[in-house]
């Protein structure tokens, strides 16, 4: 029996698979990430995770939610996440429709996809907004939301590669242990992105503790810092916080 991943595309918009809309889904029946994950065999930080990144990739927030643990945790659909569910509904039926007329007709392996995975703990959906070219790199400007850009400098062969261009879509990759926080105003440093944040979670492990900050527009940085200089700073949740990012360390990626 034939079966098929549905990815839709459409340029300026990110390339989502339909398995993780079933999450999406469930929360929207449920009210609730951890009911969520079990109905859909994640686990509540695989299903929180997913919620972030499914914020972050399309234009605006799918899911509206709070951490509440394994246990709690109010979570909703916003009308994009609503609109959103609804098209991937109408998708999967006329796919399921082709596949049975199909069925039979062609091996199964004739039909496979790609799909792009990094290890980089962040991935920010936005627009080339503006670029300056050098003698060998070039600085570029991306606009993830409405006041929030992320500066990353590329070799000019990337640029040209990659088919960078003002307008053009793009991710910002930027794994967690590449962000430096810090508190407090005026702060001086050389790092070409300072993004203000607000901590929405913070787990403790023997070494390391993973902050995550609410930096607006239903965005998120997850960043990985020592566990003692999490409590050097006293880090808690509605702390205000700067994540520090230098620009070199910013990857671009395009679909």
């Amino acid at each position: 029996m034939l079966s098929a991943t549905v990815t839709l595309e459409r340029p300026g918009l990110p390339r989502v698979a339909l398995a993780r809309m079933a999450l999406v889904e469930a929360i929207g029946d449920l009210g609730s990430i951890s009911a969520a994950a079990r109905k859909v065999g994640l686990s509540y930080k695989g299903a929180w995770d997913a919620v972030q990144a499914l914020n972050n990739l399309f234009d605006g927030p799918l899911i509206q939610a709070a951490p509440g643990g394994s246990r709690g945790g109010q979570a909703s659909l916003t009308p994009r996440g609503t609109a959103a569910l609804a098209a991937f509904r109408r998708v999967q039926a006329e796919m399921d429709a082709a596949l049975a007329k199909l069925d039979g007709a062609f091996e199964a392996d004739v039909f496979w996809s790609l799909g792009m995975k990094t290890s980089a703990r962040n991935a920010l959906r936005g627009t080339v907004s503006r670029l300056a070219p050098g003698a060998v790199n070039t600085e570029v400007v991306l606009r993830v939301a409405d006041g929030l850009e992320i500066v990353a400098v590329v070799t000019g062969q990337s640029v040209e590669d990659l088919g960078l261009r003002v307008g053009a879509p793009a991710i910002a990759l930027i794994k967690s242990s590449f962000i430096v926080l810090a508190k407090g105003e005026g702060l001086r440093t050389s790092a070409r992105n300072q993004i203000a944040g607000v901590v929405a979670s913070r787990e403790d492990g023997p070494v390391t503790s993973e902050i995550r900050l609410d930096i607006g527009a239903g965005k998120t940085l997850a960043a990985t810092i020592t566990t003692e200089s999490a409590d050097v700073l006293a880090l808690a949740v509605g702390d205000a916080v700067t994540a520090l990012i230098k620009a070199p360390h910013v990857i671009l990626a395009v679909e």
